[in-house]
């Protein structure tokens, strides 16, 4: 049995690229970014008008011109007009192109128009109302670095830049497995030795927040279809994602149905809790990796964020960040298991407290729903005090 930081390292020792694929536009939100994307011209790319008003030359105040003949309107959309009489002036929309020679915007807030002239009743500064072309960003200016998450903000600068398709991060192929006689699907009612299958549909809403839409199979108790089952997912996907089967139980195929089928066995079984059964392996053949967790739902999800969704940002190109937050309760450690205890977090100020939250062990599924993650808490001799600072992972 292995610590959880030799565990960590040596799924981490296993992270891969999947490389690279042109999607639509709106397909890539949420994907990861391979691409350097840089400014195609300059931003804005024209003097545009910041405010509904007219267009002057601020020359003319120099002679105390107060009244100006209104020449025109210049709607957004319109090409750029001219403006070649300090004496005149040319109304003006938000958005529009700026006129030549016109250098101040002067809202209506600020004018009276009457008979085709408009009178100012204030002292206009040079260059008011007026956002500068190439003021925000120039052309060939870096706009998105490659290796950051699509946000409908970047959506928004990738439309500006006319990329009607991105190339993103490929991810990886997923089939989550789940094993055991007595899971019934969700639309069926239980029988009183029954429950529904639920830990795999977690597993699949969580890889949908990574745009991943994962293959589920169930399968029963039976090695033999179990051995099919696994060597046919082992051949059509990167990664297979078990909850189930790993403990020492009689019916408990996995270890040995991985072994038979020539996946090689990175390590079984980590000093920990929950999912101290958890089983890694790599089929270096197939090219496919192996996650199976044991089977009880704060196991299943615990494990998923631990190792697998770090394990993905690795494999993403995003990196994994630790976090630390402040226990704002006691904790008793374990002498020889690092513990992932479910907590939620609160602001106190600006800094962020880690409460606990009571469960009933690994099989307390609703506890799920109430946390923000888990703190995660290496062995020892002295118990965690209030006002400890230690490591934070997430599941939401």
């Amino acid at each position: 049995m292995i610590t959880y930081e030799e565990a960590f390292r040596r799924v981490m020792l296993y992270t891969k690229d999947f490389g690279t694929v042109s999607v639509p536009l709106m397909e890539s939100v949420n994907c990861v970014l391979a691409e350097t994307i840089y400014a195609d011209r300059d931003f804005p790319p024209f003097n545009r008008s910041t405010k509904d008003g007219i267009a002057l030359q601020h020359s003319a105040f120099e002679t105390n011109e107060q009244v100006f003949k209104i020449e025109g309107i210049i709607g957004a959309g319109l090409a750029q007009q001219k403006l070649e009489n300090p004496k005149s002036c040319l109304e003006i929309m938000t958005g529009a192109v700026v006129p030549a020679y016109a250098d101040t915007i002067v809202m209506y807030e600020d004018i009276e128009i009457k008979d085709g002239y408009a009178t100012v009743h204030t002292e206009p500064v040079k260059g008011q109302n007026i956002h500068l072309q190439g003021s925000d960003k120039k052309e060939g200016t870096v706009l998105l670095e490659k290796g950051i998450r699509i946000s409908p903000a970047e959506i928004g600068i990738l439309a500006s830049v006319g990329k009607a398709s991105v190339v993103v991060q490929k991810t990886p192929t997923v089939c989550v497995i789940s094993t055991g006689d007595e899971l019934v699907p969700v639309s069926e009612i239980p029988k009183p030795h029954q429950i529904r299958t639920s830990n795999v549909l977690s597993l699949k809403a969580a890889l949908q927040k990574e745009n991943i839409t994962a293959t589920h199979l169930h399968l029963n108790d039976n090695k033999e279809v179990i051995q099919a089952a696994v060597l046919k997912a082992l051949t059509e996907y990167d990664v297979l994602l078990l909850s189930g089967g790993v403990s020492k139980g009689k019916f408990d195929f996995i270890p040995e149905v991985m072994d038979e089928l020539g996946v090689e066995k990175v390590f079984h079984k980590v000093l920990q809790r929950p999912g101290k059964p958890f089983w890694f392996g790599v089929h270096e053949e197939y090219n496919a990796m192996v996650f199976s967790f044991p089977g009880n739902p704060v196991s299943t999800f615990s494990n998923y964020c631990v190792y697998f969704a770090p394990w993905l940002k690795n494999s993403m190109g995003l990196g994994v960040r630790d976090r630390f937050v402040v226990l704002k309760n006691d904790v008793e450690k374990h002498p020889i298991l690092t513990l992932y205890i479910p907590a939620v977090l609160e602001w106190d100020g600006a800094t962020l407290l880690a409460k606990t939250v009571a469960n009933n062990g690994s099989g307390d599924l609703t506890s799920l729903a109430e946390i923000d993650g888990f703190v995660c808490l290496p062995p020892g001799e002295a118990n965690y005090e209030k006002g400890a600072q230690v490591h934070f992972i997430p599941s939401k």
